[in-house]
């Protein structure tokens, strides 16, 4: 295995935990307004990931790094051709921190009320967008010779892409929802509950349009060799035991079987790319791949070497921190930080 599709695998596993991290996270703020009746259980809600969102964020700003480092070709192509989208996510993502940082700075319930909508749309926006990312990642773009993206805005919002963003949407509310039963007591329990189990039937109903679609528009599940369809069939099975083992009761194993939803849906798509990175909807001959758009031999080396030291530093920062916050979250304001 050469260097080339060790750091395809590395950013494959940095967005895998970030889709899995942030997914769960930006389901909280999803749900906010839905599942509280008043300012305490709305801190509450807000306090299940206020030590965490911006951990969580490390993981988007990893991978991004990691893109620039291996692959600055498919990083310059990405971030400019996506650039409308990408500085409407930061803005969204920049106001949502904020809103965790200065909600509860002032007693006051319009002020509060103003920041509890900036984490709804903070939360909002980033899963659509990522979600229509994604969609074009694996339905190809307008890429030229010069490796280029030549298309503007319009064409990125595609009806495909559009369905991916609400798969994303309805995927981390659900698995937000798992979350939330683990992390509250009380009624703020049932709630989530019954919204989350909402949430998993719009997600397993789009997301069987979005598998089919899929199967006729891209090459993604059936290209020869290395193809997501494997992890498509298993990323289809956990979503569907996440549903039952929620109706069960099984909280726990609902949320992991969420969990591996989120990653095998991750794994699908690199597995249906490689060694495909960026493919070009012009000319097969343009598409970027883990050889034509990569860092020199010698940067890969010098990479490696740095995150063979790094990442499990941060594997083990992020567990600690989990670990440390896994007490469940009261509605009390003597408790309550965010």
């Amino acid at each position: 295995m050469d260097l080339n599709t060790i750091w395809f695998i590395l950013v494959t596993v940095l967005f895998i935990g970030f889709f899995f991290l942030e997914g769960f996270d930006y389901g909280v703020g999803i749900l906010l307004p839905f599942l509280s009746k008043d300012d305490n259980e709305r801190r509450a809600i807000i306090n299940t990931i206020g030590p965490h969102w911006d951990g969580n964020e490390v993981w988007m700003i990893t991978a991004g790094g990691a893109l620039f480092a291996a692959f600055p070709h498919v990083y310059a192509t990405l971030f400019s051709g996506f650039y409308l989208a990408l500085v409407l996510m930061l803005a969204a993502l920049i106001v949502r921190g904020l809103a965790f940082e200065y909600r509860s700075l002032r007693d006051d319930p319009v002020w509060r009320s103003r920041w509890d909508l900036a984490i709804f749309i903070g939360s909002l926006l980033p899963a659509l967008l990522w979600g229509v990312t994604v969609g074009n990642l694996m339905r190809g773009f307008a890429i030229d010779a010069d490796m280029n993206y030549c298309g503007g805005l319009i064409p990125l919002l595609n009806p495909y892409s559009l369905l991916a963003g609400l798969v994303f949407v309805t995927l981390f509310t659900a698995h937000g929802a798992n979350f939330l039963v683990l992390k509250t007591e009380g009624v703020i329990v049932e709630r989530a509950k019954k919204f989350g189990f909402k949430a998993w039937i719009a997600a397993t109903v789009l997301a069987v349009i979005f598998l089919v679609w899929t199967f006729f528009e891209t090459d993604i599940l059936t290209k020869s060799g290395l193809n997501g369809l494997i992890p498509a069939l298993l990323a289809a099975v956990a979503l569907l035991l996440s549903g039952w083992f929620g109706k069960k009761g099984k909280d726990g194993w609902a949320f992991i079987a969420g969990s591996l939803t989120v990653v095998f849906v991750t794994i699908m798509v690199f597995a249906g790319l490689f060694p495909r990175i960026l493919i070009s909807s012009l000319d097969v001959a343009y598409t970027l791949n883990i050889y034509n758009a990569s860092a020199s031999p010698y940067a890969l080396k010098i990479m490696t070497i740095a995150a063979a030291i790094f990442v499990p530093i941060v594997l083990v920062y992020q567990i600690w921190t989990y670990r440390v916050f896994r007490d469940r979250i009261k509605a009390d304001p003597e408790t309550l930080i965010y």
